[in-house]
């Protein structure tokens, strides 16, 4: 079972990099998960989805059938020191237990559909699940004012470093 110790981390370099490589691809092979709450303002790095850690549990569901077809999946909050690596923990551990289910449920055609269905292609491939190292707030001080990479960047609210 992954552990908040297993949790792969990503640097803003390789993440950039990902985007950037596939910046003009008409559907990317990755994800990332922005899960600050109130925080979020201030700008966001570019193509995220704003999950606000508040909601995470609600949302599972709606993240495991929408992050079905993406290879990697990168969660943050402001630092990655908590609502991040604890949201990405969440989300993998609900994966396997998925992947569980189905191993165990009948062999009827009902219950293996409903199962492909919740799972879907995420089973079927191999799917990398990473926190960002330092967060946006690492991000912002490398990336922020690199509109290819990051939206809505608001510079003095980050001047003095993480306001939140």
């Amino acid at each position: 079972m992954p552990s908040i110790a297993s949790l792969r981390r990503i640097t803003a370099k390789s993440l950039s990099d990902m985007i950037l490589a596939e910046s003009s691809a008409s559907e990317t092979t990755f994800a990332i998960i922005d899960v600050r709450d109130d925080d979020h303002i201030g700008g966001h790095i570019k193509g995220s989805m704003n999950v606000p850690s508040r909601t995470i549990d609600a949302m599972i569901p709606t993240l495991l059938r929408k992050l079905e077809t993406k290879q990697t999946v990168v969660f943050h909050c402001a630092l990655s020191q908590q609502r991040g690596p604890s949201a990405a923990l969440r989300y993998l551990r609900e994966v396997e237990r998925f992947k569980a289910e189905r191993s165990t449920a009948s062999s009827e055609a009902e219950a293996e559909a409903e199962a492909a269905k919740t799972i879907g292609k995420a089973e079927e491939r191999s799917q990398t699940v990473y926190v960002l190292d330092q967060g946006f707030v690492g991000w912002q001080e490398l990336y922020g004012e690199d509109e290819r990479l990051t939206e809505g960047y608001r510079k003095e609210l980050w001047k003095n470093g993480y306001w939140g």
